[in-house]
């Protein structure tokens, strides 16, 4: 066996070979309605196997199936058989979904008492949250009870599936840590924004229970700075820092220009160094406003931020953000930054999730219940394991520099799993940075 003592040491708590079996135990919770007598497949083991899946980033559940005689799977994630894609479907269809969410505070409670989570310590002890919603599966044909619909002027009915996503983020750290997700059905509402806001509802409720004590600054786009939804927010004893637009917020915005008339609020100026040109910016702290004119009582402290043309000093980029945050001045760009890292619920997360390697947007199963929702979750959850090895794992990290990208590292993954026998993730991860898998033996087909 050839010697990796050399290489970079993984955490204790925040290795992969770790992380799943405490998924493991959380997926030992979920209930199994099935007659157990009669039952050829674990509802642990379906479980597992469907989050193997998409850690593996398997295109579809057809193709992970071609892969059950690969022993390395079964080493890796303490399987003892892999069900077929349509028994799969079947077992996982309307399961209690509730384990499944508690699976992210799992995750996040081995990230906390590892101290890797001071890393995403914003301010005072406060954690930013990015809250968006996306969707993840369109069809003219394929439906579910849990779909959501849209006609189009054709007379076209096209069935979709969205999520509310919240992640836990930072502007000076790339990864993002899903604390939790919440679908949205069909029983929400008729409108897009009521959808979308009644989900939000339920995972703001979700994300208090699952993080109790947790100080939270959530941040969103200008369509959360309401009142109905801020008062969403300090329902559960959160903070905001919410995008704000001049034509939402007429009110506002002319409280800015007054404000502006007679000289108030606080002004820092920085500016952005590029190997081509220097970028001015300046940004703006103005308190205790009106956020409209129908909700006088409540009160908001309000950030403008400006990027100016290097060559023709007009404006050329505007962000502003409401908050109920007491901002210093020397945290004025400090929270322009945090507003701005909402950017990474889109990129770090749902981009990464549709266009590097994890096939998001691929319709694994509809059910007749839940299923979609639940293979969702999963998704997730091998998802947030990939954050937190990329985050906190020097030997993952390592492989992914010496690979480049993502999807080189999942194909290199695919390969030497399908190749070769494996115990751990810390042996797989340590023979594709050594490039030693040609010195290891085949494995066994199983008779």
């Amino acid at each position: 066996m050839t010697n990796h003592s050399n290489l970079p040491r993984q955490k204790r708590y925040l290795n992969a070979d770790y992380l799943v079996q405490t998924l493991r135990r959380r997926f030992e919770d979920v209930a199994d309605s099935r007659r157990q007598k009669s039952t050829d497949f674990t509802m642990v083991d379906t479980l597992m196997a469907a989050f193997a899946m998409f850690s593996l980033k398997e295109p579809s559940l057809l193709s992970f199936e071609e892969r059950e005689d690969e022993q390395a799977i079964d080493r890796l994630f303490g399987l003892s058989s892999i069900p077929s894609d349509s028994t799969m479907r079947e077992i996982l269809d309307g399961i209690d979904i509730e384990p499944l969410n508690e699976a992210f505070a799992d995750i996040f409670n081995e990230l906390q008492r590892s101290g890797e989570l001071k890393k995403w310590v914003f301010d005072r002890g406060h954690y930013l949250v990015a809250i968006d919603g996306t969707g993840y599966f369109c069809s003219t044909k394929i439906s579910c009870p849990q779909c959501l619909e849209k006609r189009s002027s054709k007379g076209t009915v096209e069935y979709h599936h969205q999520a509310v996503a919240a992640v836990l983020t930072h502007p000076d750290t790339g990864e993002v840590i899903p604390l939790a997700i919440e679908a949205i059905v069909k029983q929400d509402g008729e409108t897009k924004n009521d959808c979308e806001r009644n989900a939000t509802k339920r995972l703001l409720k979700r994300l208090r229970a699952l993080h109790p004590k947790l100080k939270i600054i959530v941040v969103e786009d200008g369509l959360a700075s309401n009142a109905p939804h801020i008062a969403d927010l300090q329902a559960v004893n959160m903070r905001f820092l919410l995008g704000a637009k001049p034509g939402d917020h007429v009110h506002l915005f002319d409280q800015v220009i007054e404000a502006g008339d007679h000289d108030e609020g606080d002004w820092v100026e920085t500016s952005i160094v590029t190997p081509k040109k220097v970028i001015k910016c300046e940004t703006q702290l103005i308190r205790n406003l009106e956020l409209n004119k129908s909700s006088g009582d409540l009160r908001i402290n309000f950030l403008q931020h400006h990027e100016f043309d290097s060559d023709s000093g007009e404006i050329s980029k505007r962000f502003s953000w409401v908050t109920d945050m007491d901002i210093e001045c020397s945290e004025i760009v400090l929270y322009q930054r945090g507003g701005r890292s909402r950017w990474r619920i889109e990129n770090e997360t749902f981009n990464t999730l549709k266009n590097q390697g994890y096939h998001y947007d691929h319709n694994y199963g509809h059910g007749k219940k839940n299923l979609s929702t639940v293979l969702m979750l999963l998704m997730f959850l091998a998802f947030l394991v990939d954050q937190i090895q990329q985050a906190c794992c020097p030997l993952f990290r390592a492989v992914l520099a010496k690979l480049k990208t993502r999807r080189k590292l999942w194909d290199h993954l695919r390969s030497h799993v399908r190749h070769f026998c494996f115990e751990s993730f810390s042996e797989l991860w340590a023979t594709v940075l050594s490039g030693t898998g040609k010195n290891r033996p085949p494995p066994r087909r199983y008779a």
